[in-house]
């Protein structure tokens, strides 16, 4: 109690180090006693403050101190526990126990699930446990505001409201007339509601009987009327005071009562708009509901504070003023609208921002003992900074955390979930096996050499579904990948039979939640081990599943196995994860919350785009903004107030440096409000970083750039390879690069995992049957239609869909045109057989699709294609001489069953021309004619082009260069290895 009875009522201004100051104070008052700190009570808002003031204690100290206790009262969110020093296990009237949250959570999503299903809107169980936290939120912000629940059937604005939001509020009103029965049941009440009654049971005995030491109430924003109470109990205490942060008493009278909360109109009724957004409005209704007086503060006098930002202050204080009085900008002197101390650095992208800051804060270590701190709301832009300061080997603590379900024991978690859903698809599957956790140790190099095996296997469209499927995979693997096959297949028992549970339970539709989870806890303990729950992150992995476990049986009844994954990551998004103490002692990167009360001597302010900081306002799915208001809740806007305040505390800092990207990931940004007033308010004296800008492009500023020449590697004679395929032929005339790296450097490309059908695939596919029709059917028309449909029963269900129409048309085609040449007596000689010959002292290889005897006797030499044919245009160009080569080899006798002249050539296309599917069309003509070879020479042209080829690069030095016919080489597979896109267009400038 301050003299003349008066409340004890002080702030701490922003240019003065909030905990430093108080810690100053409190030792000059009760530290001359030995005990006299010892039997005091310091009432803070969160366990971060609990830390900076420890902190500042020991500064102010110099040595060994009997701190007081510190107990953490405020948090808005909630999440701090009351402390034993205001509930005593003895007490005369305990409170009543707090339902647990997460058995709330489970209670609240079962209730939400079973009204939305009377009103015939089900939810799956993973938006039952999203809208239970929304729930759950907007019933602590009722218990916290002291609102009665009831109050909403009093209130008369239904016909007002939009339907959807009429249904919301007739969801929300059942649900909260149903959690009382629950709470009665349980014989608990919510902890919002817990924390209020211990705080006005602590304010009535503090009334009644004064505590033996002192009480400060210090750095407390909550404006809740239960907090509100005990702050105005304590300023009245002998030895009691409310320590309030940057409150504005230099700001003009009109101002402080514009931004309300203001009185309903006498005539009307209806209340003036509160300007929530200003970073003094919580506080002003702190105030109001302490039932105190702004000049009833007065000046924390200890703390030594920063004498040049008192300035600044006021014209920080200038630049935050309600719209309504930014007018007097244009009146200001310019020395109170100049922002000393403050520079601004306007960055292109997020990544450069956080170039930006690294640098900034590595130069505060070039000066000993000089401290610094990042403030930001972006979690991102923390992680990017404190990556870009591992390059110097510095570590940095972001005291704000990172949520679980980006850290490796929530990633694994949630991959084995998706995993399973999707019975093991292929890239689910490989992200699973291959996550950093799994196998964890002297046991993981074995591991992964079977997860990469199984890769090479798996890539291509996607197999059957589940594990079976992948059984059934490793059996028919390709023969190209035997090799991998066979180390696959000697692996994967081993990760079969852990998966094999968790499989099984899935497979059986919705289950009660507790039995996933356990399912899910233990297939992620027999792929990791302990390493799953070692370290913070694994604590808390293990800490989330076994509350969950234990709460979830009073959750929703059954879950579909879809809802497991975005169930969990939900509830992990909202852990927190910190590090445990070892960063940088001079640096640190904070969130807003838990900068608060903190300083350093350069306060980095990042991220002040709009969106980010302030953030964008999260909706209330529940309650109409109208309804809020009515019932007197926070506006949704009240946390941008709350921003300001804490970055003009941030501003009150010795020097700050403000930073922003000009765009984010997907589009321009736009500045942060906050920035756009001071950058207004100073004008042309809004200094901006112009050294560090430089700094951070220069950083990654490579130089000149000296793009690659066109390849044209040129290896001695004897590492050119003296045999070569039909289909290869090509890709050494038009792309001699690519043939090199393909033969010489053996660099094969690989399918992607789970890939899409390809045009290569469907051929293969289609090749396969037409040879099994051939060699075991002998061609019967009746058994064709019967294997191209059991081929497509197996294949992708995009395949099925899109090509099973159009290849069974053209499978009609093939029948009807097969009949047709055996009724003109050609007959079938021989299909999908190899053969060779040697020309020019090279051996060429190929393998023809079919080959018939004409009634002449002559050879027909058919490839078929599921795409359009070759033109003639690019045959008459050298190109496209495949079959040419193949009737070159049989007429040389390199084929053990297809002997004799080639002459016919012909494609069967399976592709669609003149409305339909399926056609013959040929590269050459009997007479020449619209410009095609003459059959009779066609061999020979082909030939003689292949002995060109061969003479210039296999046994010639010719070197090998890339794209040196593009035209004609239409695959990209080596294009990155031979660096086109830096020399295309530039190699004959």
């Amino acid at each position: 109690m301050g003299e003349g009875g008066k409340p004890s009522l002080y702030t701490i201004p922003a240019h003065r180090a909030f905990a430093d100051a108080l810690a100053a104070g409190l030792i000059r008052r009760f530290g001359g006693e030995a005990m006299g700190l010892a039997r005091g009570l310091v009432l803070l808002p969160n366990n971060r403050a609990k830390r900076a003031l420890t902190d500042a204690f020991v500064r102010a100290s110099g040595g060994g101190l009997l701190l007081p206790r510190l107990v953490a009262i405020g948090d808005p969110s909630l999440d701090e526990a009351a402390g034993a020093a205001i509930d005593p296990a003895d007490a005369l009237e305990p409170v009543p126990p707090a339902v647990v949250p997460m058995q709330r959570r489970m209670i609240l999503a079962r209730l939400v699930s079973e009204e939305r299903m009377r009103a015939g809107q089900a939810v799956d169980a993973a938006e039952a446990v999203r809208l239970a936290g929304e729930l759950a939120r907007t019933l602590d912000q009722l218990l916290v505001e002291e609102v009665d629940p009831r109050k909403l059937r009093e209130l008369e604005l239904t016909q007002e409201l939009s339907d959807h939001w009429q249904k919301a509020l007739s969801l929300f009103g059942t649900v909260l007339d149903r959690w009382p029965e629950e709470l009665a049941r349980l014989k608990r009440i919510d902890l919002a509601n817990r924390r209020s009654r211990l705080l006005r049971r602590l304010a009535d005995q503090w009334r009644q009987a004064s505590p033996s030491g002192f009480v400060c109430a210090a750095g407390i924003t909550d404006g809740a009327p239960a907090v509100a109470g005990l702050m105005r109990c304590v300023s009245e205490l002998p030895q009691g005071m409310v320590v309030l942060a940057d409150l504005a008493l230099e700001m003009d009278e009109h101002e402080w009562l514009a931004l309300g909360p203001h009185d309903p109109d006498p005539v009307t009724g209806l209340r003036r708009r509160s300007i929530e957004t200003h970073p003094q409005f919580h506080l002003k209704l702190l105030l109001e509901r302490m039932s105190v007086n702004r000049g009833e503060f007065t000046l924390w006098r200890e703390g030594g504070g920063h004498d040049a930002t008192i300035a600044r202050g006021r014209a920080i204080a200038n630049a935050l003023a309600p719209a309504e009085f930014t007018g007097k900008w244009t009146t200001l002197d310019a020395d109170q609208r100049r922002l000393a101390g403050i520079v601004a650095a306007e960055l292109a992208t997020p990544a450069e921002e956080a170039q930006a800051i690294a640098l900034a804060l590595r130069e505060v270590l070039e000066t000993e003992g000089k401290t610094a701190a990042l403030v930001t709301p972006d979690r991102a832009l923390a992680r990017r900074v404190a990556a870009h300061l591992d390059r110097w080997e510095i570590e940095i603590d972001d005291t704000a955390g990172r949520p679980l379900s980006i850290l490796p024991s929530g990633t694994l978690l949630t991959a084995l979930a998706e995993a399973a859903v999707q019975r093991f698809a292929p890239l689910a599957l490989l992200a699973l096996l291959k996550h950093p956790l799994v196998r964890f140790g002297d046991a993981r190099t074995a591991w992964l050499d079977g997860a990469r095996s199984l890769d090479r296997v798996l890539r291509g469209p996607r197999p059957a579904a589940g594990l079976a499927g992948i059984d059934v995979h490793l059996a028919d693997a390709p023969d190209r990948e035997a090799k991998r096959r066979a180390e696959a297949a000697i692996w994967w028992p081993e990760a079969r039979a852990v998966l094999a549970p968790i499989e099984a339970l899935f497979a059986g539709g919705a289950q009660p939640l507790p039995l996933m989870v356990a399912a899910l806890r233990e297939t992620a303990q027999a792929l990791c081990g302990d390493a799953l729950w070692s370290g913070t992150a694994g604590r808390a992995a293990a800490e989330l599943l076994a509350e969950l476990e234990a709460q979830a049986g009073s959750g929703p009844a059954l879950v579909e196995p879809e809802s497991l994954a975005p169930l969990l990551k939900t509830l992990m998004d909202e852990v927190a994860v910190r590090p445990p103490q070892g960063g940088h002692p001079r640096l640190a990167i904070y969130g807003l919350i838990e900068a608060r009360l903190q300083t350093a001597d350069l306060m980095i302010l990042g991220g002040l785009n709009e969106g980010i900081w302030p953030g964008q306002p999260a909706p209330d799915p529940w309650l109409a903004p109208r309804i809020r208001s009515e019932l007197g809740l926070p506006g949704l806007e009240r946390r941008v107030g709350i921003s300001a305040h804490d970055l003009a505390g941030a501003l009150g800092a010795p020097a700050a440096l403000l930073t922003r990207a000009r765009r984010d990931a997907k589009s321009p940004a736009i500045a942060s409000r906050f920035w756009l007033r001071l950058q207004a308010l100073a004008g042309e004296r809004f200094d901006r970083a112009v050294m560090l800008e430089g700094w951070t492009r220069a950083l990654d500023d490579p130089g000149e750039h000296v793009p690659e020449t066109q390849p044209a590697p040129s290896p001695p004679a004897e590492q050119r390879p003296r045999r070569i395929a039909v289909t290869d032929v090509d890709r050494l005339k038009a792309d001699p690069y690519a043939f090199y790296a393909k033969r010489i450097l053996r660099l094969m490309p690989l399918d992607p995992v789970d890939a899409d059908p390809s045009a290569a695939w469907r051929g293969s596919a289609v090749h396969e049957v037409l040879e099994m029709w051939a060699r075991e059917d002998q061609c019967d028309p009746a058994k064709l239609h019967a294997r191209a449909l059991t081929m497509l029963a197996d294949a992708h269900p995009l395949m099925q869909a899109l090509w099973q129409p159009r290849l069974m048309e053209a499978i009609d085609w093939i029948v009807e045109e097969t009949a047709r040449h055996v009724a003109d007596g050609r007959t079938l000689v021989a299909v999908e057989q190899d053969g060779k010959c040697e020309i020019a002292g090279v051996e060429l290889t190929g393998k023809f699709d079919r080959v018939d005897r004409l009634p002449a006797g002559g050879l027909a030499i058919i490839d078929y294609k599921t795409g359009k044919p070759p033109s003639a245009a690019a045959v008459m160009e050298g190109y496209s001489l495949q079959l040419g080569l193949l009737g070159l080899i049989a007429e040389r006798g390199g084929f053990a069953d297809a002997k004799g002249r080639a002459d016919a050539f012909e494609y069967w296309s399976l592709s669609r021309k003149n409305g339909k599917f399926g056609y013959i069309e040929s590269p050459v003509d009997p007479e020449g004619k619209r410009n095609r070879i003459v059959t009779a020479d066609f061999t020979t042209v082909a030939a003689r082009n292949f002995t060109e080829a061969v003479r210039e690069w296999l046994t010639g030095d010719a070197p090998f260069t890339a794209k040196l016919h593009p035209e004609y080489a239409p695959y990209a597979d080596y294009d990155q290895l031979m660096r086109r896109d830096e020399w295309y267009g530039r190699e004959r400038g």
